[in-house]
Protein backbone atom coordinates (compact mmCIF):
# COMPACT_ATOMS: atom_id res chain seq x y z
CA UNK A 1 0.00 0.00 0.00
CA UNK A 2 1.44 3.24 -1.04
CA UNK A 3 0.91 6.17 1.74
CA UNK A 4 -0.57 8.78 0.79
CA UNK A 5 -0.13 12.53 0.95
CA UNK A 6 -2.47 13.97 3.95
CA UNK A 7 -4.92 15.92 2.31
CA UNK A 8 -6.69 17.69 5.13
CA UNK A 9 -8.60 20.84 4.73
CA UNK A 10 -7.79 23.63 7.40
CA UNK A 11 -10.71 24.38 9.92
CA UNK A 12 -11.69 27.65 9.43
CA UNK A 13 -14.76 27.66 11.70
CA UNK A 14 -13.66 30.46 13.24
CA UNK A 15 -13.21 32.92 10.01
CA UNK A 16 -14.41 36.36 10.53
CA UNK A 17 -17.46 37.25 8.03
CA UNK A 18 -18.41 40.42 9.36
CA UNK A 19 -18.70 43.35 6.84
CA UNK A 20 -15.60 44.32 4.86
CA UNK A 21 -14.65 48.02 5.17
CA UNK A 22 -14.76 48.91 1.65
CA UNK A 23 -12.95 51.58 0.14
CA UNK A 24 -16.07 54.32 -1.47
CA UNK A 25 -13.31 55.02 -4.32
CA UNK A 26 -16.51 56.01 -7.16
CA UNK A 27 -15.05 52.09 -8.70
CA UNK A 28 -16.35 51.01 -5.67
CA UNK A 29 -19.53 52.36 -5.21
CA UNK A 30 -20.35 52.26 -9.04
CA UNK A 31 -19.53 48.18 -8.73
CA UNK A 32 -21.71 46.53 -10.52
CA UNK A 33 -23.68 48.26 -12.85
CA UNK A 34 -24.25 45.85 -15.24
CA UNK A 35 -24.38 42.22 -15.76
CA UNK A 36 -21.37 39.99 -13.65
CA UNK A 37 -20.37 36.67 -15.96
CA UNK A 38 -19.51 33.25 -14.01
CA UNK A 39 -17.32 30.73 -15.43
CA UNK A 40 -18.57 26.99 -14.32
CA UNK A 41 -16.12 24.60 -15.97
CA UNK A 42 -18.36 21.88 -15.90
CA UNK A 43 -21.24 20.64 -17.04
CA UNK A 44 -25.22 21.86 -16.39
CA UNK A 45 -26.67 19.10 -13.52
CA UNK A 46 -23.14 18.76 -12.30
CA UNK A 47 -22.41 18.85 -8.77
CA UNK A 48 -20.36 22.26 -8.83
CA UNK A 49 -23.33 23.89 -11.41
CA UNK A 50 -26.49 22.86 -8.90
CA UNK A 51 -24.56 24.56 -5.85
CA UNK A 52 -23.75 27.80 -7.95
CA UNK A 53 -27.29 28.13 -9.42
CA UNK A 54 -29.14 27.50 -5.85
CA UNK A 55 -26.65 30.14 -4.51
CA UNK A 56 -27.07 32.52 -7.15
CA UNK A 57 -30.37 33.80 -6.92
CA UNK A 58 -30.26 35.59 -3.60
CA UNK A 59 -26.45 36.29 -4.55
CA UNK A 60 -27.74 38.48 -7.43
CA UNK A 61 -30.19 40.09 -5.60
CA UNK A 62 -28.06 41.32 -3.00
CA UNK A 63 -25.44 42.51 -5.78
CA UNK A 64 -29.02 44.39 -7.91
CA UNK A 65 -27.54 42.82 -11.01
CA UNK A 66 -27.55 39.06 -12.62
CA UNK A 67 -25.24 36.80 -12.88
CA UNK A 68 -25.07 35.19 -16.24
CA UNK A 69 -23.30 31.36 -16.06
CA UNK A 70 -21.68 29.91 -18.62
CA UNK A 71 -20.95 26.31 -18.40
CA UNK A 72 -17.48 25.01 -20.30
CA UNK A 73 -16.36 21.95 -18.99
CA UNK A 74 -13.79 19.20 -20.48
CA UNK A 75 -10.07 18.49 -19.06
CA UNK A 76 -10.85 18.42 -15.55
CA UNK A 77 -12.52 21.96 -15.61
CA UNK A 78 -9.38 23.12 -16.93
CA UNK A 79 -10.79 24.27 -20.02
CA UNK A 80 -13.49 27.05 -18.58
CA UNK A 81 -10.72 27.69 -16.21
CA UNK A 82 -8.22 28.98 -18.73
CA UNK A 83 -10.82 31.01 -20.08
CA UNK A 84 -11.44 32.33 -16.92
CA UNK A 85 -7.43 33.34 -16.31
CA UNK A 86 -7.79 35.52 -19.30
CA UNK A 87 -10.95 37.35 -18.32
CA UNK A 88 -10.68 41.02 -17.15
CA UNK A 89 -9.81 41.96 -13.63
CA UNK A 90 -12.55 44.23 -13.37
CA UNK A 91 -14.69 42.25 -10.43
CA UNK A 92 -17.47 41.25 -13.54
CA UNK A 93 -15.69 37.81 -14.47
CA UNK A 94 -15.70 34.96 -11.88
CA UNK A 95 -14.56 31.23 -11.58
CA UNK A 96 -16.91 29.02 -9.80
CA UNK A 97 -14.60 25.98 -9.21
CA UNK A 98 -14.01 22.89 -6.82
CA UNK A 99 -11.16 21.02 -5.69
CA UNK A 100 -10.53 19.99 -9.31
CA UNK A 101 -9.04 23.79 -9.39
CA UNK A 102 -5.88 21.99 -7.50
CA UNK A 103 -6.04 19.17 -8.77
CA UNK A 104 -5.30 20.14 -12.50
CA UNK A 105 -1.81 21.37 -12.30
CA UNK A 106 -0.79 17.67 -11.66
CA UNK A 107 -3.63 15.91 -13.81
CA UNK A 108 -2.39 18.36 -16.92
CA UNK A 109 1.10 19.63 -16.58
CA UNK A 110 0.63 21.96 -19.52
CA UNK A 111 -2.31 23.67 -18.66
CA UNK A 112 -1.80 27.60 -19.70
CA UNK A 113 -2.56 29.35 -16.06
CA UNK A 114 -1.46 28.70 -12.23
CA UNK A 115 -4.15 28.09 -10.08
CA UNK A 116 -2.33 29.51 -7.56
CA UNK A 117 -1.01 32.29 -9.38
CA UNK A 118 -3.79 33.45 -11.61
CA UNK A 119 -6.56 33.48 -9.50
CA UNK A 120 -7.65 35.16 -6.40
CA UNK A 121 -10.11 33.36 -3.97
CA UNK A 122 -13.07 34.91 -2.67
CA UNK A 123 -15.09 32.67 -0.85
CA UNK A 124 -15.52 29.17 0.00
CA UNK A 125 -19.54 27.67 -0.76
CA UNK A 126 -18.99 24.85 1.22
CA UNK A 127 -17.81 21.16 1.01
CA UNK A 128 -19.69 17.57 -0.01
CA UNK A 129 -18.83 14.00 -0.12
CA UNK A 130 -17.99 12.28 -3.03
CA UNK A 131 -19.88 8.82 -2.88
CA UNK A 132 -18.76 5.70 -4.13
CA UNK A 133 -21.51 3.96 -6.11
CA UNK A 134 -22.53 1.08 -8.02
CA UNK A 135 -25.07 -0.22 -9.79
CA UNK A 136 -27.34 -3.24 -8.24
CA UNK A 137 -26.80 -5.16 -10.66
CA UNK A 138 -22.92 -5.48 -10.11
CA UNK A 139 -24.12 -7.14 -6.10
CA UNK A 140 -21.50 -5.39 -4.19
CA UNK A 141 -22.99 -4.70 -0.64
CA UNK A 142 -19.90 -2.75 0.64
CA UNK A 143 -17.10 -1.26 -0.42
CA UNK A 144 -14.88 -3.86 0.67
CA UNK A 145 -16.82 -6.36 -2.36
CA UNK A 146 -16.13 -3.73 -4.84
CA UNK A 147 -12.09 -3.61 -3.82
CA UNK A 148 -11.76 -7.21 -3.76
CA UNK A 149 -13.45 -7.82 -7.06
CA UNK A 150 -11.17 -5.20 -8.42
CA UNK A 151 -8.50 -7.41 -6.93
CA UNK A 152 -9.50 -10.53 -8.72
CA UNK A 153 -10.44 -8.97 -12.00
CA UNK A 154 -10.46 -5.67 -14.07
CA UNK A 155 -13.14 -3.52 -13.34
CA UNK A 156 -13.67 -0.03 -14.23
CA UNK A 157 -14.61 3.52 -13.19
CA UNK A 158 -15.98 6.70 -14.43
CA UNK A 159 -15.39 10.02 -13.63
CA UNK A 160 -16.14 13.58 -15.20
CA UNK A 161 -13.22 13.70 -16.27
CA UNK A 162 -8.94 13.33 -15.79
CA UNK A 163 -8.37 15.25 -12.75
CA UNK A 164 -11.81 16.04 -11.62
CA UNK A 165 -12.74 15.53 -8.27
CA UNK A 166 -14.55 12.40 -9.54
CA UNK A 167 -11.10 10.72 -10.72
CA UNK A 168 -9.03 12.01 -7.28
CA UNK A 169 -11.46 10.60 -5.05
CA UNK A 170 -10.90 7.03 -6.68
CA UNK A 171 -7.12 7.01 -7.18
CA UNK A 172 -6.70 8.48 -3.75
CA UNK A 173 -8.81 5.20 -2.79
CA UNK A 174 -7.57 2.82 -5.12
CA UNK A 175 -4.23 4.03 -4.36
CA UNK A 176 -4.59 3.01 -0.42
CA UNK A 177 -6.93 -0.39 -0.80
CA UNK A 178 -4.07 -1.60 -3.65
CA UNK A 179 -6.36 -2.37 -6.77
CA UNK A 180 -6.31 -1.34 -9.99
CA UNK A 181 -9.75 -0.20 -11.53
CA UNK A 182 -9.54 0.92 -15.20
CA UNK A 183 -10.40 4.62 -16.03
CA UNK A 184 -13.17 5.81 -18.16
CA UNK A 185 -13.01 9.21 -18.31
CA UNK A 186 -16.31 10.98 -19.63
CA UNK A 187 -16.80 14.72 -20.84
CA UNK A 188 -19.01 15.08 -17.85
CA UNK A 189 -20.10 13.95 -15.01
CA UNK A 190 -24.07 12.70 -15.34
CA UNK A 191 -22.87 10.69 -18.50
CA UNK A 192 -20.63 9.29 -15.67
CA UNK A 193 -23.51 8.72 -13.41
CA UNK A 194 -25.75 7.43 -16.18
CA UNK A 195 -22.64 4.61 -17.23
CA UNK A 196 -22.45 3.64 -13.83
CA UNK A 197 -26.65 3.14 -13.38
CA UNK A 198 -27.00 1.17 -16.48
CA UNK A 199 -23.96 -0.86 -15.81
CA UNK A 200 -21.16 -0.01 -18.60
CA UNK A 201 -18.63 1.23 -15.33
CA UNK A 202 -18.84 -0.63 -12.31
CA UNK A 203 -18.50 2.26 -10.55
CA UNK A 204 -18.01 5.38 -9.94
CA UNK A 205 -17.43 8.28 -7.11
CA UNK A 206 -19.81 11.38 -7.86
CA UNK A 207 -20.55 14.47 -5.77
CA UNK A 208 -23.62 13.69 -3.17
CA UNK A 209 -25.84 15.83 -5.41
CA UNK A 210 -25.71 13.34 -8.71
CA UNK A 211 -25.89 10.55 -6.32
CA UNK A 212 -28.70 11.52 -3.98
CA UNK A 213 -31.46 10.98 -6.22
CA UNK A 214 -30.12 7.79 -7.83
CA UNK A 215 -29.21 6.19 -4.77
CA UNK A 216 -32.88 7.19 -3.22
CA UNK A 217 -34.25 5.61 -6.52
CA UNK A 218 -32.26 2.55 -5.69
CA UNK A 219 -30.75 3.04 -9.18
CA UNK A 220 -27.25 3.20 -7.62
CA UNK A 221 -25.87 1.15 -4.17
CA UNK A 222 -23.90 3.61 -1.58
CA UNK A 223 -21.10 1.94 -0.63
CA UNK A 224 -18.98 4.62 0.77
CA UNK A 225 -18.36 8.48 1.53
CA UNK A 226 -14.94 9.89 0.59
CA UNK A 227 -14.93 12.52 3.71
CA UNK A 228 -13.12 11.98 6.82
CA UNK A 229 -16.97 11.73 8.89
CA UNK A 230 -19.94 10.61 7.51
CA UNK A 231 -22.88 12.57 5.30
CA UNK A 232 -25.83 13.48 7.68
CA UNK A 233 -27.65 12.66 4.11
CA UNK A 234 -26.59 9.01 4.44
CA UNK A 235 -25.85 8.75 7.85
CA UNK A 236 -25.77 4.71 7.68
CA UNK A 237 -23.07 4.44 4.87
CA UNK A 238 -19.60 4.27 6.22
CA UNK A 239 -16.76 6.48 5.10
CA UNK A 240 -13.74 5.06 3.47
CA UNK A 241 -11.67 5.45 6.11
CA UNK A 242 -14.26 3.15 8.29
CA UNK A 243 -14.27 1.07 5.52
CA UNK A 244 -10.45 0.46 6.55
CA UNK A 245 -8.23 2.34 3.88
CA UNK A 246 -6.19 4.79 5.65
CA UNK A 247 -5.80 7.99 3.91
CA UNK A 248 -8.69 7.11 0.99
CA UNK A 249 -10.58 10.42 2.35
CA UNK A 250 -10.93 13.14 0.00
CA UNK A 251 -13.09 16.23 0.54
CA UNK A 252 -14.58 17.84 -2.13
CA UNK A 253 -14.62 21.98 -1.53
CA UNK A 254 -16.24 24.47 -4.57
CA UNK A 255 -16.32 28.32 -4.68
CA UNK A 256 -15.44 31.37 -6.31
CA UNK A 257 -12.70 33.07 -7.35
CA UNK A 258 -11.97 35.80 -9.92
CA UNK A 259 -8.98 37.01 -11.98
CA UNK A 260 -5.74 38.32 -9.97
CA UNK A 261 -5.70 42.29 -10.45
CA UNK A 262 -9.41 42.37 -9.43
CA UNK A 263 -9.31 45.46 -6.97
CA UNK A 264 -9.22 44.15 -3.46
CA UNK A 265 -12.66 45.89 -2.71
CA UNK A 266 -13.99 44.44 -4.96
CA UNK A 267 -13.03 40.51 -3.69
CA UNK A 268 -14.07 41.99 -0.22
CA UNK A 269 -17.57 42.98 -0.93
CA UNK A 270 -17.98 39.38 -2.98
CA UNK A 271 -17.10 37.87 0.00
CA UNK A 272 -19.35 39.36 2.44
CA UNK A 273 -22.51 39.33 -0.19
CA UNK A 274 -21.62 35.41 -1.10
CA UNK A 275 -21.39 34.74 2.98
CA UNK A 276 -24.45 36.19 3.22
CA UNK A 277 -26.19 34.90 0.78
CA UNK A 278 -25.23 31.39 2.08
CA UNK A 279 -27.45 32.58 5.06
CA UNK A 280 -30.78 32.48 2.65
CA UNK A 281 -33.15 29.98 4.03
CA UNK A 282 -33.68 28.09 0.87
CA UNK A 283 -30.17 28.22 0.11
CA UNK A 284 -29.17 26.35 3.60
CA UNK A 285 -32.54 24.37 3.26
CA UNK A 286 -31.16 23.51 -0.72
CA UNK A 287 -27.39 22.77 0.59
CA UNK A 288 -28.79 20.78 3.67
CA UNK A 289 -30.25 18.59 0.85
CA UNK A 290 -27.18 17.81 -1.23
CA UNK A 291 -25.27 17.30 2.12
CA UNK A 292 -22.91 20.26 1.89
CA UNK A 293 -21.05 21.46 5.03
CA UNK A 294 -20.09 24.96 5.94
CA UNK A 295 -16.59 25.96 5.21
CA UNK A 296 -16.35 29.38 5.96
CA UNK A 297 -12.97 30.64 5.35
CA UNK A 298 -11.12 34.04 4.65
CA UNK A 299 -10.15 34.96 0.97
CA UNK A 300 -6.41 34.59 2.31
CA UNK A 301 -7.11 31.21 4.11
CA UNK A 302 -8.87 30.29 0.82
CA UNK A 303 -5.67 31.21 -1.25
CA UNK A 304 -3.42 29.61 1.17
CA UNK A 305 -5.51 26.13 0.83
CA UNK A 306 -5.03 26.53 -2.69
CA UNK A 307 -1.54 26.64 -2.80
CA UNK A 308 -1.42 23.65 0.07
CA UNK A 309 -3.76 21.02 -2.37
CA UNK A 310 -1.69 22.23 -5.08
CA UNK A 311 1.49 20.66 -3.85
CA UNK A 312 -0.05 18.01 -2.19
CA UNK A 313 -1.50 16.72 -5.50
CA UNK A 314 1.72 16.91 -6.99
CA UNK A 315 3.32 14.80 -4.07
CA UNK A 316 0.39 12.49 -4.63
CA UNK A 317 1.09 12.19 -8.18
CA UNK A 318 4.85 11.77 -8.11
CA UNK A 319 4.14 9.29 -4.94
CA UNK A 320 1.74 6.54 -6.89
CA UNK A 321 3.84 7.37 -10.35
CA UNK A 322 0.22 8.50 -11.46
CA UNK A 323 0.49 8.96 -15.96
CA UNK A 324 -1.60 11.43 -17.43
CA UNK A 325 -1.70 11.97 -21.19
Amino acid sequence: MITLPRRRFLAFAGAALAAPAVARSGFAQSWPSKPIRAMVPFAAGSTIDVVTRVLFEPLAQRLGQPIVIENRGGAGGSIGAAIAAKAPADGYNLLINASAHTNAPAAYPNIPYDPGRDFRAVASFGSIPNVVVAAPSKGYKTLRDLVEAGKGSKITFGSAGIGSATHWAVERLRLSAGFEPIHVPFKVGPDGIMSTITGRVDFMAPGMSGARQPVIDKRLVPLAVSTPTRSFVFPDVPTTLEAGYPDSDYTYWNGMFVPTGTPQEIIDRLHYETNEALKHPMVQEKYRALGIEAMPMTPQQFDALVVKEIAINHALVRAAGLKFN
